[in-house]
C-alpha cells in the first residue's frame, strides 16, 4: 500500500537535496568554528585557588535533559560576566563537582572534576550518570575557594517504569528589553518534574542602558549590549546578560530545563541559511555558527548537541517511562524559506507546495519512524511555532501566518498522517513563540470543523515579550469565530503547566498582570482537561 506521507516526503527529500556551497571566507570561518575547540590549541592551566578573587558563579547553575540514570549539569565560570571572557584569561580551570540525596550533602552519590575550557567561554557541561532514576537530586560546583549555589534536580524514570502522573511546564519568548522574568520567580516555586524552553531564550536586539522596558534607574547596562547580536562575543555576551538575571537563575535551579531553539537565538524569522532580509547564504551562516555555538555553550546539553560550525542536531528524543515520551523538535535549522514573502498571507499555491517542509526530510523521518516504535500513553511533541491553523477572519479571503505550520500545509499533512499509521492516540503539541496562549483542538481537516479531533496543542504565552499584554488582545473575538477549534485564547505574560495522568492530561494556564514593573501576582487564568484516548479540550 502507498502510504501518502511518504510520497510526500521523497518530494521533500529532493527539494532539499542541494548543497550549501560557501565562499572562500565562509568557509575559513566555518572550519575556524570547527577548530577552535579544546585540544587543538594548548590553553595553560590556571591555579583556580590564586586567580579566582571574585565569585565566578555569577550565572548560577542549571540541569537539564534527564535520563533514568543521568542528568546534564551546567554552570559557568564568570567573575566579570558583561566583559568578554568574563573576566578570565584564556586558560583551563578545573571545576569540582558533586551531587547528593539531600540539600545539605551529607549523602553525596556522585562527585568528579570537569574542566572549564577557554575556548567554550569557560563554561562546563557534566553528564553525571549513575544515578538512581526517578529521583530528586541536589548539585553543586568548586572553583578554587567558591562554591556554586545549590541547584535541585530529578532523573526520569526507568523506561518501563509505570507512573501515575507526571508535572511539567511549559515556557518560552523571554524578551530581557520587554520587561522582567517574573514568571520564572513563581515557576521556581513549583512542584515540577522538567521544565520545556520553546525558543526564543534571548533576543538579538539591542538592550539599551536602562534594560529597556525595565527602566532602571539604580543601574546602568554597559553599551556593549545596546547593538544587535552578530559575533561569537555578542552572542556570549548576550547569554550572560539573561543568565544574569536572579529569577531565571532561580528557575534554573529548581528544576532540569529541556531546551530547544526558535528564531531569536540567532536572527527573527530565518529559515535555514536564509536570513531575514536576505543576502549571501555564506556570510548568514558564520553569524548562525556563532550564535549556535554560543547557544551549546550557555545551555544544559550532551554532547550529541555540541555545534560543528554552522550545523547542530538539536532534534532528540526523551522518555518518562509508559507514561509519556517527548520528540523535541527543531523547525528553524532545516525549514524551507517562507512562502509569499513571509508573514500573513492569503494561502495560494506557493504555500501548498508538498515539497516544502518546516521539519526537514531527515527529521520528519525521525519523527514518523520513532512513532512506530513508541508505548508511551502520551507522545509530546515540544516544539516552536503553532501547530493547528489559525484563520485571521472569518471572510473567504482569510490570511494564515506563512512563518508558522499554516505557511507549510504539506508538511504538518505528513507529521498527522505518519501519527495515524503509528496509532498514536494521544498527541499532544507543545508550542510558544506568539506571545499568547491558546489551548486548541487539531483537527483531520481544519477546512471541515465537524472532523475528527486527532490531538491537542497547547500553546504557552511569553515570559516577558510583548510586554504586559492584554486578556483578551484586540483580535480575540475574530480568532474565536474564525477558529472553532480554538477553546483558549489569552494575550497576558507566563508560562503553562501541565499534569499527565493515566486518564487525562490537564492544562493550568498561568498569567501575570504585569512584567513592566516587579512582583506580579500570578493567577491561574484558565484550566482544560484532555482524556486519554478521547483527543479535545474540555474545562476543568
Amino acid at each position: 500500500m502507498t502510504i501518502p506521507y511518504r510520497t510526500e516526503l521523497r518530494a521533500a527529500a529532493a527539494h532539499l537535496g542541494r548543497r550549501r556551497f560557501l565562499t572562500v571566507t565562509g568557509a575559513a570561518a566555518a572550519l575556524a568554528f570547527a577548530t577552535n575547540l579544546p585540544g587543538t590549541a594548548d590553553a595553560a592551566a590556571l591555579d583556580a585557588r590564586r586567580a579566582l578573587t571574585a565569585d565566578p558563579f555569577t550565572l548560577g547553575v542549571a540541569s537539564g535533559d534527564p535520563l533514568p540514570g543521568s542528568v546534564v549539569l551546567w554552570t559557568r565560570l564568570a567573575p566579570e560576566p558583561y566583559e568578554t571572557g568574563g573576566g578570565l584569561p584564556a586558560a583551563r580551570v578545573d571545576v569540582d563537582w558533586e551531587i547528593a540525596r539531600d540539600e545539605r550533602f551529607s549523602r553525596v552519590v556522585r562527585r568528579g572534576t570537569a574542566t572549564a575550557h577557554p575556548e567554550f567561554d569557560h563554561t562546563v557541561h557534566v553528564e553525571a550518570d549513575g544515578l538512581a532514576p526517578d529521583c530528586v537530586h541536589y548539585y553543586r560546583f568548586r572553583a578554587g575557594s567558591w562554591i556554586s549555589p545549590v541547584g535541585r534536580t530529578r532523573t526520569a524514570p526507568a523506561a518501563g517504569a509505570r507512573l501515575n502522573d507526571l508535572r511539567l511546564a511549559a515556557v518560552s519568548c523571554q524578551a530581557y528589553h520587554d520587561g522582567y522574568f517574573t514568571a520564572y520567580r513563581h515557576l521556581a516555586g513549583e512542584d515540577l518534574d522538567v521544565v520545556f524552553h520553546l525558543g526564543d531564550y534571548l533576543y538579538e536586539y539591542a538592550v539599551d542602558a536602562a534594560g529597556g522596558a525595565r527602566k532602571y534607574t539604580d543601574r546602568k547596562l554597559p553599551a556593549v549590549f545596546n547593538r544587535e547580536t552578530a559575533t561569537l562575543e555578542d552572542y556570549r555576551l548576550r547569554y550572560a546578560l539573561y543568565k544574569s538575571d536572579p529569577d531565571l537563575m532561580a528557575a534554573h535551579a529548581a528544576h532540569p530545563f529541556v531546551v530547544t531553539w526558535d528564531d531569536h537565538e540567532v536572527e527573527n524569522n530565518y529559515a535555514d541559511d536564509v536570513p531575514e532580509d536576505g543576502g549571501p547564504a555564506a556570510d548568514f551562516l558564520i553569524r548562525r555558527a556563532a550564535a549556535y555555538r554560543a547557544y551549546w555553550e550557555n545551555q544544559p546539553l550532551r554532547r550529541p548537541q555540541r555545534p560543528s560550525g554552522p550545523d547542530m542536531r538539536l532534534y532528540r528524543r526523551l522518555g518518562f517511562g509508559r507514561l509519556a515520551r517527548f520528540d523535541i523538535l527543531d523547525t528553524r535549522q532545516y525549514r524551507s524559506d517562507q512562502a509569499q514573502g513571509d508573514g500573513w498571507q492569503v494561502p495560494g499555491p506557493e504555500a501548498e507546495n508538498p515539497s516544502r517542509t518546516l521539519t526537514g526530510a531527515g527529521q520528519e523521518r525521525w519523527l514518523l519512524d520513532g512513532w512506530r516504535s513508541s508505548q508511551a500513553l502520551w507522545n509530546v511533541l515540544p516544539q516552536q511555532v503553532t501547530f493547528a491553523q489559525r484563520r485571521s477572519t472569518t471572510d473567504a479571503d482569510y490570511k494564515v501566518s506563512m512563518d508558522a505550520w499554516d505557511g507549510y500545509p504539506a508538511s504538518r499533512r505528513r507529521v498527522l498522517a505518519g501519527a495515524q499509521a503509528a496509532g498514536i492516540d494521544n498527541l499532544l503539541v507543545l508550542t510558544g513563540d506568539v506571545h499568547v496562549s491558546y489551548g486548541m483542538d487539531i483537527k483531520a481537516d481544519f477546512r471541515d470543523p465537524g472532523s475528527r479531533t486527532v490531538g491537542t496543542e497547547l500553546v504557552t504565552t511569553s515570559v516577558s515579550s510583548g510586554k504586559d499584554g492584554a486578556d483578551r488582545p484586540a483580535n480575540w473575538a475574530t480568532y474565536m469565530a474564525a477558529n472553532p477549534h480554538m477553546k483558549w485564547y489569552n494575550g497576558r505574560r507566563g508560562y503553562l503547566t501541565v499534569t499527565l495522568g493515566t486518564a487525562e492530561a490537564r492544562a493550568d494556564f498561568k498569567t501575570l498582570k504585569a512584567v513592566t514593573t516587579q512582583g506580579a501576582a500570578l493567577t491561574t487564568a484558565a484550566s482544560f482537561v484532555t482524556e486519554a484516548g478521547s483527543p479535545g479540550l474540555e474545562p476543568a
